[in-house]
């Protein structure tokens, strides 16, 4: 039987790369999401919001690649802070659709674009950042569309 690959050092692993930018991101939305009193998954949940208002929990779970179970006390939190409102839709009572309140509305125009600070912290220009996005997206959608039953966020 032929010896396995040893595995590479962590800082030569593309998923230790794409882990650990997605946590210096966080980092730097950190400050800033705090003054709006949010952590960086319920600014995900708000920006879905924000683009299409009014989706099931389900819709948005699909959306962020998440289950519905970890996102249910997510939209618990916001829905306490009195962001958005959960309901039980009345065409099929199995499902949940969350809706921005006006606070939660109102949020969008001081959460601004936080790719900003992304920008300035980087010293990337933003062609240089999209380009890696659009990279990064295409990477999550082969992988997606290579793995079975999994589909593509969004």
């Amino acid at each position: 039987m032929p010896k396995p690959n040893p595995p590479l050092p962590l800082d030569e692993q593309l998923c230790y790369a794409i882990y650990s930018a997605g946590m210096a991101v966080q980092r730097v939305y950190k400050p800033l999401l705090d003054e709006l009193g949010l952590t960086y998954p319920q600014y995900l949940v708000l920006n879905v919001l924000w683009r299409e208002d009014s989706q099931t929990v389900g819709r948005i779970a699909d959306g962020l690649a998440l289950e519905s179970s970890t996102l249910t006390p997510l939209l618990k939190r916001l829905e306490t802070a009195g962001l958005v409102r959960r309901a039980r839709n009345p065409e099929n009572e199995r499902q949940v659709v969350v809706a921005l309140t006006d606070a939660g509305r109102d949020l969008r125009s001081r959460a601004g674009c936080l790719a900003e600070a992304l920008i300035s912290t980087s010293g990337q220009e933003p062609g240089h950042l999209n380009a890696i996005a659009s990279d990064l997206r295409r990477l999550r959608d082969a992988i997606y569309a290579r793995s079975g039953d999994w589909s593509v966020p969004g």
